[in-house]
């Protein structure tokens, strides 16, 4: 193996090699923990360290790595103390994620470092955000974000390339080609000659190198920042390389021919090096052994450390607070922010849902210079339902962007944004595309505030739901997916008012909220709305109407749909509650109206199973029972797909059953 030190000093090569070193050492020594029981699992990366560590050499401290699996190397070299490292691994409290999270699923801010997901692939794409942000920002920073061979065959990998190079961004692309994912050869994942191969095809430069040598790695990953930073676009690096144990310890290595470990054992990232320093007079046998063995007693010193941690009492109450980011109230300082239940204002114009909408994201525009629109045809074009036309002659194309068809990619890039203190909204051109970027929402967004302390301040608009004949992949209600998320927000209006004040609030909201428009209310629906900027409060239901006889619980369309109803039946009296927000549930709201009826109808327009109606008659069931007079019942849409003939999606929907379920009701 040939190293060339360039300008690296005497001082620079012993200090990589001793941190080179240190996350073999303290792998040999997991593995010891693996088998006395100390530690449930390890991923190992014997074998691969030059890349981390490498990697993370060449980077400035505040540039953001998203690591996986086998990057010890970048958690050790970033300096994270190691006894909290080991209080991470041992599912300890005073570990990086309270004893939430395993191994490496976990990340520091103070660090610069993002915490993985199983997934994997969804790394990538923070990467393009972080990059996204420091190019607003006209900053001299990259991101770097690894991906194993295995990966590359994921979309996320695909999306988050093509992203980066459509956008320009600095990002560094790291893969890590270690020759197999778990047990699938790499001739069995892709069929180009080389990974890297794949980089022209995105529009980008690309290197292939040995990942084994450490100064290698340094030197190619420091003149791939200077491009990224000076070009201002991504590259694409993949490293040669090999584990030397198994995917993980308990996945072994009989797939493995036997040939291929003395092969790479002649390749040893730490072995080779640790020669190429003899041989250049700046190691002998001495000084060897005194580094070893003093990184061996840092390690027993912090293992010692680690090992005085209090045992883990589960906290119920911190739990549950731990899923969403406090929302601070710093609102008295927006200039001409007012918090309202219901507008009052003689400042008022009547206007369209759609309006509405519009103007909520205008002037929170306006209020926050750090706020990014992404989606669609959502820039000149003004989106599929022309939301955000004339945005960008306000804002300019920087903050309303136009985005490439990869919903994933621009969800991922929406967190990675959040990292670096920006706010976005990424509009989904219909609801019904949100399950190409599910993954990035239900295991990214919703869990990382609960995981390692990260916010996602992100809102993803959600043009939804039918009576418009679009059919079963324009119109369907997919709410119920996301209230069963923890940590998101679920917001859902039914009028203008409704519409620009929770929109605000779900901008000016630190957590991920998913925010539903009804598409079929965006110009037939009108109200007086305040031409402040104001909010309604999440998670705060609305009173439409109080009555006697019958409770409707519902929100959306099914709002209208009740007081067209109770309009025609003026003989009975209903008790109409506007959810409004659907996570959390105004739950004190929901009981005040079935105090006041004792009979309970819950309207939606999504289907019955599985609907957010099954779960609100299970909690007044459960804590309304001596207030009912009648069994709760459930008024939903069809257990089928939502049709496209007009006639067959009036039969689909609820609106069809609501009188039928009125008079079953009024039976009791």
């Amino acid at each position: 193996m040939h190293f060339e030190k360039k300008s690296l000093s005497t001082i620079e090569l012993l200090s990589i090699y001793k941190k080179l070193l240190l996350p073999r050492m303290i792998e040999e020594k997991m593995l010891v923990l693996l088998r006395q029981g100390r530690i449930s699992k390890w991923f190992s990366g014997i074998g691969q360290e030059a890349i981390s560590v490498g990697a993370t050499w060449a980077l400035q401290d505040d540039e953001w790595i998203m690591p996986l699996h086998r990057n010890l190397g970048v958690f050790t070299t970033r300096g994270m103390p190691l006894h909290k490292l080991f209080m991470q691994w041992q599912g300890n409290k005073d570990g990086y994620s309270k004893g939430r999270e395993r191994s490496f699923h976990f990340g520091s801010k103070e660090h610069h470092i993002c915490g993985m997901i199983s997934h994997l692939g969804p790394q990538l794409a923070i990467a393009d955000g972080v990059a996204l942000a420091h190019k607003l920002r006209k900053e001299d920073k990259v991101s770097l974000t690894f991906s194993g061979d295995g990966g590359t065959s994921e979309g996320d990998f695909h999306e988050a390339l093509n992203v980066a190079a459509v956008w320009d961004l600095p990002v560094i692309f790291v893969i890590e080609n270690n020759g197999y994912g778990l047990s699938t050869p790499v001739n069995e994942q892709y069929r180009c000659e080389s990974l890297v191969d794949k980089a022209v095809g995105y529009g980008m430069k690309g290197v292939k190198i040995d990942g084994n040598n450490i100064l290698t790695v340094i030197d190619t990953i420091k003149g791939v920042r200077d491009y990224c930073i000076k070009e201002q676009k991504p590259f694409l690096i993949e490293c040669m390389t090999f584990r030397m144990r198994g995917h993980e310890e308990a996945s072994g290595v009989k797939y493995v021919p036997k040939e291929m470990f003395e092969e790479w054992a002649e390749k040893d990232p730490i072995k080779n090096y640790e020669e190429y320093l003899v041989r250049q007079n700046i190691l002998n046998e001495e000084a060897i052994e005194l580094i070893r063995n003093g990184i061996k007693q840092h390690i027993d010193k912090e293992l010692e450390t680690a090992s005085k941690a209090i045992a883990l009492t589960p906290n119920t109450g911190e739990e549950v607070r731990d899923v969403y980011a406090e929302v601070k109230s710093e609102k008295s300082n927006i200039k001409g922010f007012t918090l309202i239940e219901e507008p009052q204002s003689s400042n008022r114009k009547e206007v369209r849902f759609f309006d509405a909408i519009k103007e909520g994201l205008f002037q929170s525009m306006q209020q926050h210079a750090n706020l990014v629109l992404m989606g669609q045809d959502i820039a000149e074009y003004g989106g599929a339902f022309k939301i955000t036309e004339g945005f960008v002659k306000e804002f300019g194309k920087e903050r309303v962007r136009n985005t490439p068809l990869c919903e994933s990619a621009i969800v991922g890039s929406a967190l990675g944004l959040s990292l670096e203190g920006f706010k976005s909204m990424m509009e989904m051109q219909f609801a019904d595309f949100v399950t190409v970027g599910f993954n990035q929402i239900i295991n990214n967004l919703a869990k990382i505030h609960y995981r390692w302390g990260q916010n996602a301040d992100v809102v993803i608009r959600m043009p939804t739901g039918g009576g418009v004949g679009a059919g079963p992949f324009h119109s369907q209600s997919n709410e119920a997916w996301f209230v069963h998320t923890p940590g998101l927000k679920v917001v859902y209006p039914s009028t203008p008012v409704d519409a620009k004040g929770l929109l605000i609030a779900a901008i000016n909201d630190p957590n991920p909220v998913m925010y539903f428009e009804h598409k079929g209310l965006y110009r037939s629906v009108s109200g007086y709305v305040p031409e402040e900027y104001y909010e309604i409060e999440i998670g705060k239901a609305r009173v439409v109407h109080e009555g006697t006889d019958i409770s409707i619980i519902t929100y959306g369309a099914g709002v209208h749909w009740a007081m067209e109803y109770a309009q025609e039946y003026d003989e009975i009296s209903f008790d109409i509650l506007d959810l409004r927000t659907l996570l959390p549930l105004d739950h004190a709201a929901i009981y005040l109206s079935v105090k006041r009826t004792g009979k309970v109808l819950i309207l939606h327009e999504d289907t019955l199973t599985g609907g957010i109606g099954g779960e609100i008659a299970a909690w007044v069931s459960e804590h309304c029972f001596k207030l009912l007079d009648a069994p709760v019942m459930r008024c939903a849409s069809l257990d089928t797909p939502i049709p496209f003939n007009i006639e067959l999606e009036k039969n689909f929907m609820a609106k069809a059953r609501l009188h039928e379920t009125v008079e079953k009701l009024l039976q009791y």
